[in-house]
């Protein structure tokens, strides 16, 4: 069989890494000398998995769409999170699968010994889409990192971005980066506020005096209404950054204002601006969950309420668009194919769910031993260093040894500890790979289990279209009938408790 051998990263340390590559090439070159397959071609770039244009990936998949028309092909990957590490739900992903269980096409992933063709059984089936899941997963143990590296810069009181206008971003001699005032724009921000607390200046009466007086934007053009606007409603001047996700806190730059001068501001800016409170809806269980299928529109709910007492509650299309025919469909008869899969998932016994498990650790025994071998040379390589600082810092105290300045070890220091913090976060990631090995798979198949007792045991609306949500992809309505697909990897659940043969096999 011919092959077609694809190399892929996403971020500059794997390139040093043993994902980097040059290895990935080399494994793979390997395993199509071991099944005697001829490489026809080879494809090695860098590009994320985590966007929605993958623009290298796409012309890849059109090459592969191409030859598979002429003949079968083997295409190969290293692992499948070289397949994709971003979104579970990645069309090319579907694509390509689609095409191996076609028997168009089979995809080999090297290293981690999984095989997509049209003779996959039900369990190897599942195997994959755990492993689309896991890569996702650790994708994620890294976002979170990341993110808890920000939260403490932001407990440090850093800014993490671009800085507002009348502040500039600098990088110091040492390589950090900080904020300082902006000495052009700067002052023209200070004296803005000042105008706006006197209560004479509406936003564009202000902003044709502070354009005069010379403010313009870092591009060098003229300040627009909405600009003074939101730099007027920015806390940031006196002292406050605020983040849309984490809220406010202190910074520890230079303020351009007083915090009193700010307080006088907001009060002008909303004294006409006063609304009465909006009364918040009523809640129902498929709110904005549901499209139009015909149109694309969004799917409203509403009460409806018979002569007898009886109460209904309907869904029908916002016609947005005005091209849909309005018609009425009772929210028991959506949720009739809902329950049909709860159901299905129910029909999976503990003994089956057992059996799995079992069969699937035993398929990943090597790459646990895997992920324990790089565990063990992460804590090797963390002593080593480690004990390098150590030394490092009794050399630089040794009244003795005149060969350290304080410049030199402190520059020293810093390297070590940032190698220290990459190791931390790298075994971080091995080890909770590891364990989520030993424990998604039984964790999934419970839940979906028990999907149904989950869903009607909730105690609340707003609970029970949370694990909708979670659980179903993509929902629309047409004809009064209900669409979906499973997210994952919980469709890989309902195919296990679809599939006889698996469940024949293992008896």
């Amino acid at each position: 069989m011919k092959a077609i051998n694809i190399s892929r990263v996403s971020q500059e340390d794997q390139k040093e890494a043993g994902n980097s590559l040059p290895a990935q090439t080399e494994r793979m070159k390997n395993y199509c000398n071991r099944k005697e397959f001829k490489i026809i071609q080879s494809f090695s770039f860098d590009e994320s998995a985590y966007k929605k244009r993958r623009d290298v990936f796409d012309k890849l998949l059109e090459f592969i769409q191409e030859i598979s028309k002429k003949e079968k092909v083997a295409v190969c990957f290293d692992k499948v999170d070289r397949l994709s590490r971003g979104s579970i739900f990645d069309k090319r992903v579907a694509i390509l699968y689609e095409m191996a269980i076609s028997n168009e096409i089979e995809l080999h992933f090297v290293s981690d010994g999984q095989i997509i063709n049209n003779q996959m059984c039900a369990t190897e089936k599942f195997r994959f889409g755990m492993s689309l899941g896991l890569a996702k997963y650790y994708s994620d143990a890294i976002s979170d990192n990341i993110k808890r590296s920000n939260e403490q810069k932001r407990r440090n009181g850093e800014w993490l971005g671009q800085t507002r206008l009348g502040y500039l971003n600098v990088s110091l001699d040492d390589g950090k980066k900080d904020v300082i005032i902006d000495p052009e724009r700067g002052a023209l921000i200070k004296k803005m506020f000042e105008m706006y607390a006197t209560g004479n200046y509406s936003m564009e009466s202000l902003r044709i005096k502070i354009t005069e007086m010379g403010l313009k934007s870092r591009k060098g053009n003229n300040i627009s209404k909405g600009s003074i606007y939101n730099i007027l409603k920015d806390s940031f001047s006196c002292g406050i950054a605020i983040s849309q996700k984490h809220g406010a806190y202190l910074h520890k730059y230079p303020k351009l204002i007083s915090k009193e001068l700010f307080d006088e501001c907001q009060a002008i800016r909303q004294k006409s601006r006063k609304m009465p409170s909006k009364k918040l809806s009523k809640e129902f269980l498929l709110k904005g969950l549901l499209r139009c299928q015909n149109c694309g529109c969004m799917m409203t709910p509403e009460r409806k309420i018979k002569p007898n007492g009886k109460e209904y509650i309907l869904y029908s299309c916002t016609n947005a668009k005005k091209i849909c025919k309005r018609e009425y469909v009772n929210e028991k008869d959506l949720l009739v194919p809902v329950y049909e899969v709860l159901n299905k998932f129910e029909t999976i016994s503990e003994e089956t769910q057992n059996r799995l498990v079992k069969d699937l650790r035993k398929e990943t025994e090597s790459e646990i031993a895997f992920h324990k071998t790089q565990v063990n040379r992460i804590r090797n390589e963390y002593e080593k260093i480690k004990k390098m600082d150590d030394n490092l810092l009794n050399m630089f105290l040794d009244s003795d040894n005149d060969s350290i300045t304080k410049n030199t070890y402190d520059n020293k220091h810093q390297e070590f500890q940032n190698k220290l913090q990459r190791l931390n976060i790298e075994l971080e990631e091995y080890t909770n790979a590891d364990y989520e090995y030993q424990t998604t798979v039984a964790t999934v198949i419970s839940v979906a289990r028990r999907a149904k007792t989950i869903f009607e045991n909730s105690s609340d609306i707003a609970g029970k279209r949370q694990f909708l949500n979670y659980l179903l992809q993509n929902p629309t309505v047409k004809d009064k009938k209900l669409y979906f697909t499973i997210a994952s990897p919980f469709n890989s659940v309902l195919e296990l408790a679809d599939s006889s043969n698996w469940l024949s096999s293992s008896s």
